[in-house]
C-alpha cells in the first residue's frame, strides 16, 4: 500500500533535532534562545543543507511547543502518536511544510490556517477524533497525499475538489454513508481506500476517476455496483468484500487489470468472495476470475 511506506518517523533528526526533543521531554516547551541560529547557505534559504525536518513522534505532548511555530524553514514536521487535541493558528505560518504528519493525536478538527501550507504534499491525520475538515484544505493546491481514515468523517467539504494533484486519499474507518461528492472531482487519483464506513451505495460519477489503480470499499452495506465501475480499466485491485452483493455488473470483464481472485487483504486483484452473490455468479467464482469474465464476455 502506498501510505503503508511513509517513514516520517524513521528520519534521523539533526542534532538541533535532538536538542529539540529532549528539551520538550522535560518542559513540554522550548524557547527560541535555546535554538542555535541555523545556517544559511546558497539561495539565501537557512537551515541544513538537508531537507529541514522536526521529529516529535511518541513524545506524550498534549501541545506541541511554542518555539515550533517559530521555525520557519521546517520541511517535514512528524507530531504524530502524542496527546494533542488542538493546533493553533501560528501552524500557517510554516509555509515551507511539505509533510505534516499527525496521526494517532486527539485532534477534534483541523483549524483553517492549514490550508495556508501552499507547499504541503502530503498531510497525515489518521487516528483522530475528527469529525469535518476545513473547506480551506483544498488551497493545499500541492497535496498529493491525505490520509484521514479512523476518524468519525461523515463526509468533505466540497473545497477539496480543488486538490487536482490528489493522488491517495484514505478515508477508511469513518462514518460516511456516500462517497464525498468532492472526491468525483479528484481526477488524479490512484488510491482511493472507503473500507470500513457506512456506504450504501456508489455514484455513476465514479468513471470519471479514470487513473484509479487501487479501490476499497470492503465492510460496508453496497447492494450492487455501478455499471460505471467498469469504465475503471486502471483497476489493479479492487476490493467489495464484506459488503450485501448478489450480483456483478455485466462489463465488468473489462477491468482485464483484476488478474485474479484475491483473498489476503494486500494482493492485488478482485475481492469479493465474501458476500450473498446469487447463482451463478457464486458458481462462477469456484472456477476463478477467468471463469467470471468469460461467462460475463457477449458471444
Amino acid at each position: 500500500m502506498f501510505l503503508l511506506r511513509q517513514k516520517l518517523s524513521a528520519e534521523q533528526p539533526s542534532k538541533s533535532t535532538v536538542e529539540v526533543a529532549a528539551r520538550t521531554r522535560q518542559s513540554k516547551s522550548v524557547t527560541p534562545d535555546a535554538e542555535k541560529r541555523p545556517a544559511r547557505h546558497k539561495g539565501g534559504r537557512t537551515g541544513s543543507p538537508a531537507s529541514p525536518a522536526l521529529g516529535l513522534a511518541a513524545k506524550g505532548l498534549d501541545e506541541a511547543p511554542c518555539a515550533l511555530w517559530q521555525m520557519r524553514e521546517l520541511e517535514k514536521l512528524n507530531l504524530s502518536l502524542n496527546r494533542l487535541r488542538a493546533l493553533p493558528p501560528a501552524l500557517g505560518a510554516l509555509h515551507n511544510l511539505v509533510v505534516l504528519n499527525l496521526w494517532g493525536n486527539e485532534l477534534t478538527s483541523l483549524l483553517p490556517e492549514i490550508g495556508m501550507l501552499r507547499s504541503q504534499r502530503a498531510l497525515f491525520a489518521h487516528r483522530n477524533r475528527l469529525s469535518a475538515v476545513p473547506e480551506e484544505l483544498g488551497r493545499c493546491d500541492e497535496l498529493e497525499v491525505l490520509s484521514l481514515a479512523g476518524n468519525q468523517l461523515t463526509t468533505l467539504p466540497g473545497g477539496l475538489a480543488a486538490a487536482h494533484r490528489l493522488a491517495e486519499l484514505n478515508l477508511g474507518h469513518n462514518r460516511m454513508a456516500r462517497v464525498p461528492t468532492c472526491v468525483y472531482a479528484m481526477r488524479g487519483l490512484r488510491f482511493l481506500p472507503l473500507g470500513h464506513n457506512l456506504l450504501e451505495d456508489i455514484d455513476e460519477r465514479i468513471r470519471d476517476l479514470a487513473s484509479l489503480r487501487i479501490l476499497i470499499v470492503e465492510e460496508n452495506r453496497l447492494r450492487s455496483l455501478p455499471r460505471a465501475l467498469c469504465h475503471l480499466t486502471a483497476l489493479e485491485l479492487l476490493n467489495v468484500d464484506f459488503n450485501n452483493l448478489q450480483n456483478v455488473p455485466g462489463e465488468m470483464y473489462r477491468l482485464w487489470r483484476l488478474e485474479k481472485l484475491a483473498s489476503h487483504p494486500l494482493d492485488k486483484g478482485l475481492h469479493i468472495v465474501h458476500n450473498p452473490l446469487l447463482k451463478p455468479i457464486q458458481d462462477l467464482l469456484q472456477g476463478g476470475l477467468d471463469a467470471l469474465f468469460n461467462y460475463l464476455k457477449p458471444a
